[in-house]
């Protein structure tokens, strides 16, 4: 009987064990190309295009983005208007703030207290709270969100959705910046 339970725990933690050993660091980026300075490609204007997918991979909505972004000093500003396939549109402005080390910290109305993220080599982290409207209700989701400069246009972002631990989901987009 002990035996048996001592499988049935091991059958139970190894898909625990498993998925910590497949988490990416960001220290796993610090030497990529192009770096990545928040402040230098969140400025001006961006177009960027994204699905979201349910936790089977279904493509359950796409949208498009433009972001209108401004920095002054440690301080930025990203506007972004979003137009989804179904016509829907929604606008999120995050205000940034810069601190030593490539730390940032984030607000937008949406989000549930400070979003909190730090870049190394092309790589950008961070983790977030935010307030998703659903049929008339609210629910706190936490979004784990990856960004990856590809070259001084061209970043691609990758942002898992749960809830209470369970995945939910995940976002994929495209950004583009504008030529000045």
């Amino acid at each position: 009987m002990m035996q048996r339970r001592h499988w049935l725990g091991a059958a139970l933690a190894a898909p625990l064990l498993l998925q910590g050993c497949g988490t990416q660091k960001l220290a796993d980026y610090s030497a990529e190309k192009p770096g990545l300075d928040l402040a230098q490609y969140f400025n001006g204007t961006l177009d960027a295009w994204g699905i979201f997918q349910d936790r089977s991979g279904q493509v359950v909505r796409r949208f498009t983005v433009v972001m209108v972004c401004s920095w002054q000093g440690e301080e930025g500003t990203l506007d972004e208007r979003f137009t989804y396939s179904d016509g829907k549109t929604e606008q999120r402005i995050w205000h940034l703030h810069r601190h030593a080390n490539g730390q940032y910290t984030g607000t937008a109305a949406d989000v549930a207290g400070d979003a909190n993220g730090q870049t190394q080599g092309n790589a950008f982290h961070w983790n977030y709270t935010l307030n998703l409207p659903v049929d008339g209700r609210t629910y706190e989701v936490q979004l784990d969100d990856w960004m990856y400069l590809m070259d001084d246009r061209v970043m691609l972002n990758r942002a898992r959705m749960s809830k209470f631990g369970v995945h939910l989901g995940d976002l994929t987009l495209s950004f583009t910046k504008r030529a000045p």
